[in-house]
């Protein structure tokens, strides 16, 4: 995903910032050049990107904290996941998790400073046992826990939606990961249209959308364009923006590895094409964004703790460390009282 930086070189981020915080839309042409930016001009295009940043979410930063509450036995082909019918990956491999697993989960991410707690099945989709099940565990940790809970269980039923949003679930998660256009060189077992007509399932169920992209899966700068003003018309709540992984076992495992100035333009692209949106560095971050980890927060305002579905992520206290050095605060609280503060040496606000 290399950057030419041509007509970019002219121009005035902060001017196109000014422009967006103004109310007029990023166009694509503009997105474009965001995502040709030179290196060398990085600084000046996050520096620009931080001040929209800054207008909406201040110096916060909430964390998510990720269950994989079923492992593998999946099948779909999606080229890029470690637990597909595809996929060779020695990974954990069993059925949804029990509610003592499910509620241990919870209890960690209340004890890491999440104010989300993700729950997330494997499979193309949830049978109604399945949900039945997590309905019961999202009442429960609503009641004792009083977390803010996104699901993302597959394709979902209208009824089945019905039913999580009566238990409380908040945001259902279902990313496009790419544009239209490259799908099928992703996945051929569903199709892109089975993603946004769930998203439309989840919104009208009244739940919150929480969808995003993978970058890195040799898709072109129009594909990643395509899927971020895609997003535009979906009402999404928050976006996670996954940077490939490549797993050993799996069809995109020798997928180069992105740059981190790569990681940053994509996360500048989506600050400026969604200002007030959540958005969020999901997988793959410390793989590809290395020791450029920090500045991606200058763009995004939101990101997993802990670690991922089957990788590990840095730890929890590196993060915290990594915002509280950034001068940030990490918001903590949910829907009740008594959610933890953070540690005396971290700087947090509830």
């Amino acid at each position: 995903m290399n950057s030419v930086d041509s007509q970019s070189t002219q121009t005035d981020w902060h001017k196109v910032a000014d422009s967006v915080l103004q109310g007029t839309p990023l166009t694509r042409e503009q997105g474009a050049e965001i995502l040709n930016v030179s290196d060398a001009r990085i600084l000046d295009l996050l520096a620009a990107t931080f001040r929209l940043r800054q207008e909406y979410f201040g110096h916060d930063v909430t964390l998510y904290y990720l269950k994989n509450a079923k492992s593998g036995l999946c099948p779909e082909d999606c080229g890029y996941c470690s637990q597909s019918i595809v996929s060779d990956a020695p990974i954990e491999k069993y059925t949804i998790a029990n509610e003592r697993v499910l509620m241990e989960g919870a209890r960690k991410a209340k004890e890491s400073q999440a104010r989300t707690y993700c729950i997330v099945a494997s499979g193309r989709g949830p049978t109604d046992r399945e949900v039945n099940h997590v309905c019961d565990v999202v009442r429960k940790i609503k009641d004792e826990l009083g977390l803010h809970i996104c699901a993302c269980l597959g394709l979902l039923k209208p009824d089945q939606a019905e039913k999580l949003a009566e238990a409380g679930v908040n945001r259902i998660n279902h990313n496009l990961n790419t544009s239209r256009r490259y799908y099928e060189e992703i996945c051929t077992t569903h199709t892109y249209q089975d993603r946004i007509d769930t998203l439309k399932v989840a919104n009208a169920a009244g739940m919150e959308l929480c969808s995003g992209l993978i970058v890195g899966m040799g898709e072109t700068h129009e594909d990643i364009l395509d899927a971020v003003f895609e997003l535009q018309g979906l009402s999404v709540e928050s976006i996670p923006v996954n940077f490939l992984h490549a797993i050993d076992g799996t069809p995109l495992a020798q997928k180069e590895e992105l740059t981190p100035q790569d990681c940053i333009r994509v996360l500048c692209l989506l600050r400026f094409v969604h200002p007030k949106v959540e958005i969020r560095i999901a997988g793959g971050r410390e793989v590809n964004m290395r020791s450029m980890q920090a500045m991606g927060l200058y763009a995004a305002n939101s990101m997993f703790v802990s670690d991922y579905l089957t990788t590990a992520g840095q730890s929890p206290e590196e993060d915290y460390k990594m915002v509280a050095d950034l001068g940030f605060n990490i918001i903590t609280g949910g829907e009740a009282e008594g959610l933890p503060e953070a540690p005396a040496e971290f700087s947090s606000t509830t």
